[in-house]
């Protein structure tokens, strides 16, 4: 990929060159001084805590021939030096431009939500190539390009990172993307550039108040992917909606696409007859538009009712076959962290999940308890540098739901730990006698006290990690992994 230096430079208003020639062709886009490299133009963007107004030196010294900066400084002679307002806003006109807009050339699905858009793009993705469809995926956990796996940093990458993967996906041959796509990367656009053919929310309920402010900037993010659908040239556009969501009806009234709906009850194009929840499987009956769907699932959940009827519209709108989608749906085993039953020799029942919201927590423990002849225990904790409005709430919903209660630590980055549960003890307030509360601030030590202390005919609910292997204590990331932590405890048991 090559561009002429003053092309881009045309295409930011109010860019002013501060130094160095215009005459050059830029190979690269970066925000990462570490990724420089021959070629590059180097985007200073100022981020919460590194501003790359810093790291112009290392940068050349890497081979950039230019910088885009929004702060007067000084470069290095021969370095060109394109001075914008705003760095983040320039690379939104700027990174789509670049890499020819390939989010245009592919077809796109977009899955937004505070819960289960991890499992939803993952069985998209597999009923997609099922299909005989080449496919990418964008998500929490990786970035796949056909089988080809690389590890994710955000949910939805930054604009500079996306258009390159996105780039990278038209240039193996993908015809579908599919996307998680994060309230943060639609409030600050990351997104930009991109056409989206179906969009589709599974719910909002609180999560990022430390970033959004409130929860109606927060819903307001997510709206985005639905108020903006219509706009573009693909034809064959759908929003699916979760309609026993609160926010749903409000985002519905300002879109202006076709939409399925699915949920509860019968008015909706998509529901449940019947559904049967165990330990390791769900018997799950759905009316579709296009027939009943009878399905024994390898996922269970009532949450996982939900992100199957997600993608099940999803797939109905981009008219998938409909015995393709019943036998993967089938065949289908989970994602890594999400409800995750760990098997390492143990009388009783351990299950790992991501849950690190109320209403992820809410989900998974109410599952649990379906499942769960003895005591129900929660090990969890909350993350730190977060929103904290959220940990006595999660305090709350433990409480109510399992038996015997291990606060610990999640992430908890700059912040101290101990205060952290402090906040989550705040919606412990006013325990019964029978519910055991253990404040045990180790998270390995938490996850080996509940293991060494539960009963055969128990449950063990691991949550607020998943698939992360490490945790972020200070300055300090550590490797950590709750699924080893379980296996090596019984490992040197037996």
């Amino acid at each position: 990929m090559e561009k002429q230096l003053e092309k881009i430079i045309e295409l930011i208003p109010g860019a002013k060159v501060r130094s160095g020639s215009t005459d050059k062709v830029i190979t690269d886009l970066t925000i990462d001084s570490r990724q420089v490299k021959k070629g590059s133009l180097f985007v200073c963007i100022k981020g919460v805590h590194v501003d790359g107004h810093k790291f112009i030196e290392q940068a050349y010294k890497a081979g950039a021939v230019a910088v885009l900066v929004e702060d007067s400084v000084s470069v290095p002679e021969g370095l060109t030096a394109i001075k914008v307002k705003n760095t983040t806003d320039a690379m939104t006109i700027v990174a789509p431009w670049f890499y020819d807009y390939p989010g245009k050339d592919m077809r796109v699905i977009g899955i937004t939500g505070t819960n289960g858009k991890t499992t939803t793009t993952n069985i998209i993705r597999i009923i997609l190539r099922k299909a005989g469809f080449k496919v990418g995926l964008i998500g929490t956990i990786n970035i796949m390009i056909e089988e080809k796996v690389e590890t994710s940093h955000n949910t939805t990458p930054d604009v500079v990172d996306l258009q390159k993967t996105l780039y990278r996906m038209k240039e193996a041959g993908c015809e579908y993307v599919v996307m998680e796509v994060s309230s943060h990367a639609l409030a600050l656009n990351r997104v930009a550039g991109i056409e989206f053919d179906v969009a589709a929310l599974t719910n909002i309920t609180q999560d990022h108040l430390d970033f959004h402010g409130n929860f109606e900037n927060y819903r307001e993010a997510k709206a985005l992917l639905f108020t903006k659908l219509h706009q573009g040239n693909k034809p064959g556009k759908t929003a699916i909606f979760n309609t026993d969501d609160y926010s749903a009806k409000t985002i519905m009234e300002r879109t202006k696409t076709p939409i399925i709906t699915y949920g509860k009850i019968a008015s909706n194009d998509i529901y449940p007859l019947t559904f049967e929840v165990a330990a390791k499987h769900m018997k799950l009956n759905l009316a579709t538009p296009v027939g009943e769907m009878d399905l024994l699932l390898h996922i269970t959940g009532e949450f996982n009712v939900y992100n199957v009827m997600t993608t099940v519209a999803v797939m109905l709108a981009e008219k998938i076959d409909k015995k393709i989608i019943m036998d993967t749906l089938n065949g289908f085993t989970g994602v890594p962290g999400r409800f995750q039953l760990v098997e390492a020799g143990q009388p009783y029942t351990v299950i790992v999940d991501y849950a690190h919201t109320p209403d992820g927590l809410d989900n998974v423990l109410k599952t649990a308890r379906q499942i769960t002849k003895g005591k129900l225990w929660a090990v969890f904790g909350c993350g730190g540098d977060r929103d904290n409005k959220k940990r006595p709430i999660m305090g709350r919903i433990a409480l109510e739901l399992a038996d015997n209660l291990v606060v610990t630590s999640d992430n908890p980055r700059s912040e101290d730990p101990e205060l952290i549960i402090v906040d989550i003890e705040k919606g412990l307030a006013g325990a019964p006698e029978n519910k055991k509360i253990h404040k045990i601030t180790d998270r390995k030590e938490a996850i080996e006290f509940a293991l060494s202390n539960a009963d055969p005919d128990d449950v063990i609910m691991i949550a607020g990690k998943g698939h992360e292997n490490y945790q972020i204590l200070k300055n300090e990331t550590i490797h950590f992994d709750d699924c080893e932590v379980v296996r090596d405890y019984w490992q040197k048991r037996s």
